[in-house]
């Protein structure tokens, strides 16, 4: 196993040192070492999440058993005490004598023969003391006890006990770190029987299903080896695509003939879902900012066979004259902070900053005054994010009613995970006054 853990080692040093996308990161890794045999690619990926997932909590036991603070450690010393604590504390089938000693022996490997002993000893101690680690007092330090439980940064802990109290704030952040089903949308055409025998084609393939009452023709799926491998997906019968995106597209009400504006459209789940509503006598039009993300578009409308979508490479930024009151609905899904997928993008919580989500809610309305334009009198607008803040998302919505000719008619809706079982998801939608 040591080759499976020397690779988890080189991808958790380029993630510190780049902050690359941990997402990507991983699947590159597996990519390049896709000859190795499932069961070690599978340890792979779950001791480079872990360690990127648990993170705060990993550097606060290790501190609390050694003399050197972990910020001032070898970048490769720290990074072995991770993957080391990690194992010892969460992969049961892992016996600890192997996750210490792998480490000490990748420690010599690695050129710091003289820390090897130094390593050992802290993985002994964790591994000795796991049954009783302590952590922060949550009486007299709450906020730091909620930031190394649930390893989130203390700013974003504070924030959301501001907003929603420490309970809610807790269960908010206990349920970012479970693993939940992956949600499976079916083509909207699709009648009640074509779907159920879908499903029973990918339950007899191992795959567990269950409707989500709130929608028809969404179901949550768990024990999947692989989506592309499913009945129905080579045929464009089924989206992965989170249930709170469908949601805020059918309180959108688009009509048959419907033409629609998708502002900020990549991957395209909502405009695809938005083209099955309008029909073939409706049109959306897919922008996005880079070339590879309208590719992303242009990829998945294909699959789904969504013919009626036109993806174009703009800045959603800037204003298209030519635009102009020609939409009847128009979709605002912006850049946000992601805080309501910390769960999926695990490398966002160590990235996100207080300055850059002001900067990002500025850039929210900048996009937001540019485009509003596209809506036609008596038409409406969709604004969406994927995170849990309320600068980014019912103030927004105060900002756009204050300063431009819209009124709500729907919403604000704030999907919480442990709440409604699916991403932190904002979405309000808004009507076009003759303003």
């Amino acid at each position: 196993m040591e080759q499976t853990r020397e690779i988890v080692l080189d991808g958790l040093l380029t993630f510190e040192k780049e902050l690359s996308f941990s997402n990507k990161l991983i699947n590159d890794i597996l990519d390049k070492y896709d000859y190795l045999e499932a069961r070690d690619k599978a340890f792979i990926k779950r001791l480079f999440e872990g360690c990127v997932e648990r993170r705060i909590e990993l550097d606060y036991h290790i501190g609390s058993f050694s003399s050197l603070p972990v910020n001032k450690m070898k970048p490769l010393i720290r990074n072995l005490l991770r993957m080391g604590t990690y194992q010892i504390l969460y992969m049961d089938n892992i016996p600890d004598r192997a996750a210490i000693n792998e480490a000490v022996s990748l420690a010599k490997k690695r050129g710091f023969s003289k820390l090897s002993g130094f390593v050992n000893a802290i993985l002994r101690k964790v591994s000795s003391n796991k049954e009783n680690l302590s952590f922060p007092d949550s009486k007299k330090e709450p906020v730091r006890y909620l930031s190394v439980k649930y390893s989130v940064p203390e700013w974003i802990c504070e924030k959301w006990m501001k907003e929603y109290g420490n309970e809610e704030a807790e269960k908010i952040l206990e349920s970012l770190l479970l693993i939940r089903p992956v949600s499976i949308r079916f083509k909207r055409d699709l009648s009640p029987e074509r779907i159920d025998e879908l499903v029973s084609k990918m339950q007899e393939s191992g795959v567990s299903l269950e409707k989500d009452d709130r929608l028809s023709y969404v179901y949550r799926a768990t024990h999947i080896e692989g989506i592309k491998s499913l009945p129905g997906y080579e045929d464009g019968l089924f989206a992965v695509q989170d249930i709170s995106s469908s949601l805020a597209i059918e309180a959108l009400e688009i009509k048959e003939g419907d033409t629609v504006y998708d502002a900020c459209a990549a991957p395209g789940g909502k405009s695809i879902l938005a083209a099955e509503i309008a029909g073939s006598t409706g049109r959306v039009i897919s922008n996005d900012v880079s070339e590879d993300k309208v590719a992303l578009i242009e990829e998945n409308a294909l699959r789904m066979k969504a013919g009626n979508i036109t993806a174009r490479v703009f800045d959603a930024t800037d204003f298209d004259g030519d635009m102009e009151e020609k939409a009847d609905c128009l979709i605002l899904d912006v850049p946000c902070s992601g805080l309501g997928i910390l769960g999926k993008k695990r490398d966002i919580k160590y990235n996100a900053s207080p300055d850059g989500l002001k900067e990002l809610s500025d850039l929210q309305f900048k996009i937001v005054n540019a485009s509003y334009k596209y809506v036609k009198k008596g038409g409406k607008l969709l604004y969406s994010t994927c995170t849990i803040n309320k600068n980014e998302n019912e103030k927004q919505i105060e900002r756009i009613c204050d300063k431009l000719p819209f009124k709500v008619v729907k919403g604000p809706v704030q999907l919480l995970p442990h709440r409604d079982n699916c991403d932190g998801f904002f979405y309000c939608v808004l009507e076009r006054t003759e303003g």
